[in-house]
């Protein structure tokens, strides 16, 4: 099958490499030149575990290339994707379509034949049906579909999520484009994956009802952490003893600093305001965003407090920066609220992070020192603050940070460590709900 993939993101990048692994022939487009270029000499601009060797492979073995704008491709294409970005609108937190109904213009007038065009990006309901008569007013004569096809990939396990999905959702008006979607995941029938086939509403809600409800699992295991922490109780044992509950589930019951990232903080608030636009009311949702952001603030005032009520003249080395382990993306991570309070409260930062800080140094505050090396940057610290749980941080030397850091404070955002191994081995050791 032949595909065009417009959009050269995350999820264009991720959908682009696992459709040509799935054997289709797949051309990637974006407005940005330089980015293609780079993409064309093999250097992919995202982090991603196994990303750049599965587009290079793919490269390599004719199924995959990348364009800059618009061209005759799209005519000869079974399938367009549309992938571009939907940033949250200043003020009132709904999702921006202006690149995705600007692609359908684009897209419109190159089409020839029978094609199925397939919102890709994350959209609120009735999206499809503008892209729908977007690409009709443009181009009368087209002979299309448009169908929904929501994304549900981790970062740091997109690949995987891709490859082996727990489900394929798609949305469509006719059975020809069901039959062209279900034909271009045709391999995942191999393990068996479900396809859920329903209308393009129906579709579109899906992707913005899961995400809610795993931020929801985040916020409420956080808010329970609060109280496990003035109850003198232990948050892991309680979201152990609940998790095990086949009706709830141990997934995303992790204590931390609050989600970040590019879709729960979006979605979230894209949501809430779909539900307002159709008058009805979304509290859990709002009680979810409103939670995320107290914990964030908690964690600062945990940090002061484990300093003695101030950073002000301290120097802190805080351990990863991305919001969460194996991405670069600085998208609403919690360092972005935490360190620029600690920093106007005086602190000075030294921060290391296995991939993020050349994104960082773009959002955070100038005065934030980066350092390549673990060690480097808790060197002179008067306290640690273990802020994204990455593998290398798990089997630190505990000895020689101690020697390294000037105080002894460590303050264990992601509750990596064990509270009676840190004590042992000298730390004054704080940590999320335990």
């Amino acid at each position: 099958m032949n595909v065009t993939m417009v959009g050269a993101g995350y999820v264009g990048l991720v959908s682009s490499a696992c459709f040509a692994e799935f054997g289709a022939s797949v051309t990637c487009i974006d407005i940005d030149s330089a980015r293609i270029d780079k993409l064309r000499e093999g250097v992919v601009p995202i982090y991603e575990p196994g990303l750049a060797d599965l587009i290079n492979k793919n490269k390599a073995q004719g199924r995959l290339s990348f364009r800059a704008g618009y061209d005759e491709t799209i005519a000869q294409c079974d399938l367009v994707f549309i992938a571009v970005g939907t940033p949250a609108r200043r003020g009132d937190g709904h999702a921006d379509l202006k690149y995705v109904y600007q692609a359908a213009r684009d897209i419109a007038p190159h089409l020839e034949g029978y094609t199925v065009i397939v919102d890709k990006s994350t959209v609120p309901v009735g999206t499809a049906r503008n892209v729908k008569r977007i690409v009709g007013e443009v181009n009368p004569g087209a002979e299309f579909d448009v169908a929904s096809n929501p994304e549900f990939l981790r970062e740091g396990a997109a690949l995987a999520d891709f490859m082996r999905p727990d489900r394929v959702v798609i949305g469509v008006e006719s059975k020809r484009a069901e039959q062209v979607l279900r034909e271009l995941y045709r391999p995942l029938n191999l393990i068996e994956t479900p396809m859920v086939v329903t209308d393009l509403e129906s579709a579109e809600l899906i992707k913005y009802a899961a995400n809610a409800f795993l931020a929801t699992k985040i916020s409420f295991i956080n808010e329970i952490s609060a109280l496990c922490e003035a109850v003198n109780a232990d948050v892991h044992a309680v979201a152990r003893g609940i998790g095990l509950d086949g009706r709830i589930g141990r997934k995303f019951l992790h204590p931390g600093p609050g989600y970040g990232g590019s879709c729960f903080p979006k979605d979230t608030r894209a949501l809430v305001r779909i539900a307002q636009e159709n008058n009805v009311t979304s509290r859990i949702v709002e009680a979810v965003i409103e939670v995320n952001e107290a914990q964030k603030a908690r964690m600062v005032s945990k940090i002061r407090t484990a300093l003695g009520g101030s950073g002000n003249g301290r120097t802190l080395a805080v351990l990863g920066l991305a919001f969460k382990p194996e991405t670069d993306d600085m998208r609403d991570a919690p360092a972005l609220s935490i360190l620029p309070k600690l920093i106007d409260n005086g602190a000075t930062i030294q921060a290391h992070d296995p991939q993020a800080m050349p994104e960082a140094r773009a959002l955070l505050p100038d005065s934030v020192l980066y350092f390549d090396d673990i060690y480097a940057a808790l060197l002179g610290a008067d306290a640690a603050v273990l802020m994204t749980e990455w593998n290398v941080y798990r089997g630190m030397d505990l000895d020689r940070i101690r020697k390294a850091m000037r105080g002894n404070v460590f303050v264990d955002l992601r509750n990596v460590y064990e509270p009676d191994t840190m004590r042992a081995a000298g730390f004054d050791y704080y940590c999320v709900g335990r």
